[in-house]
């Protein structure tokens, strides 16, 4: 065993510390960007999973949105019953005073992903805006639908939600869209299929930047079993996609 392997546990209390030979720095200051009819657990899953690993690292949270107003999960679904049952969160910051130091951007998805222009026009100006000066960005669902607007994924491999898997390669020609996948990861940014599957990603990106020994703990701490194949999809197989023609 190499030396620096020996010092990881002594490390692991000093969060901006390079390790190894993939020479990576641990965040400190995660957003999340919210939008009304969010889909709950592509939110509260992934930050669940940063809750637990506030326990061990020193993390920051900023909840973004247009307005301070609490959003909600509520939706009216056209041909569905009027149910009252939903959500709310209270965001610390809107996208004009939001502060300059995240580093990562999580984009859930939602049946809000579909709210037509202009109603999503800020979330994707604020993400195009942002997206250079982060280290890591992680989409879930059909969240992939707003980043891949902004440009952000042009010639990028990604993934989104495979029951609207036809809604999400409408948003954009550009990208490299892989059907057969449980997420992506394409340099600093991290795709993941529907709802669900934000978990598998969140705790993928928790395992390399913070180490395979962390994202076991954290999912035996919340007895959830990971799926590690990337390409473990049978959503795609249940929908029967492939991945559409990609552009040169």
């Amino acid at each position: 065993m190499k030396l620096w392997q020996t010092l990881l546990p002594c490390l692991a209390i000093f969060p901006g510390l390079t390790y190894g030979q993939a020479n990576i720095t641990r965040p400190l200051n995660y957003a999340v960007i919210l939008f009304p009819s969010f889909q709950a657990l592509d939110v509260f899953g992934p930050l669940d999973i940063l809750n637990s690993l506030s326990m061990t690292y020193p993390l920051n949270l900023y909840i973004l949105a247009e307005t301070l107003e609490p959003v909600s999960t509520h939706h009216n679904m056209p041909a569905g019953p009027n149910s009252n049952v939903s959500e709310s969160i209270t965001p610390t910051h809107t996208f004009d005073n939001a502060p300059d130091d995240i580093e990562v951007l999580l984009v859930p998805g939602g049946v809000g992903t579909r709210a037509p222009a202009p109603a999503l026009d800020a979330h994707v100006a604020f993400i195009k805006k942002t997206y250079p000066t982060l280290k890591y960005l992680i989409t879930v669902c059909t969240g992939v639908g707003l980043v891949a607007r902004t440009g952000i994924l042009d010639g990028v491999r990604a993934t989104g939600n495979k029951k609207a898997w036809a809604w999400v390669l409408a948003q954009s020609d550009k990208v490299h869209w892989v059907a057969e996948a449980r997420w992506v990861q394409s340099g600093n940014i991290w795709t993941t299929s529907g709802i669900s599957a934000g978990l598998d990603g969140m705790y993928n990106y928790v395992q390399t930047i913070y180490g395979e020994d962390v994202a076991l703990t954290l999912a035996n701490d919340l007895e959830y079993e990971r799926e590690l194949d990337w390409k473990h999809d049978p959503f795609s197989k249940l929908y029967n996609l492939t991945d559409p023609v990609h552009p040169n």
